[in-house]
């Protein structure tokens, strides 16, 4: 049982390091901020614009192409590192499937390339 705690002692440190490093910024924040609000501050403001009135306002298309080309590469990079992680280990099963989904994810760029989602003006 000793051994088994010795070997633990480390993340035991680590979390409770990180937990003091934490506290110690969210205190410190609490009591050094400049507490200054103004109107400009305390605005609501999402999505690259301010907050407007009427919820049926059309939105530019471009908006939707970058985020839906921010998940395809977010998506691409999640599944790829346990993939190259666990690559020695794997059939060409998994290989062959894996450039399916590689092939998939690059028709989506493409599309996005097509539509014009990479050049903002």
């Amino acid at each position: 049982m000793d051994d088994l705690l010795r070997e633990y002692l480390p993340i035991i440190v680590f979390i409770a390091i990180a937990v003091a490093i934490g506290l110690v910024l969210m205190l410190s924040a609490m009591l050094i901020a400049v507490r200054n609000p103004d109107p400009e501050k305390v605005s609501a403001y999402e999505c690259g614009f301010n907050a407007f009135d009427d919820a049926r306002m059309k939105f530019d298309v471009r908006f939707y192409l970058v985020s839906i080309l921010f998940i395809i590469f977010d998506l691409e990079i999640a599944f790829l590192f346990p993939w190259a992680v666990a690559f020695g280990d794997m059939s060409m099963v998994a290989f062959w499937s894996m450039m399916v989904f590689l092939a998939v994810l690059t028709v989506g760029f493409a599309y996005e390339w097509k539509k014009g989602a990479l050049e903002w003006e």
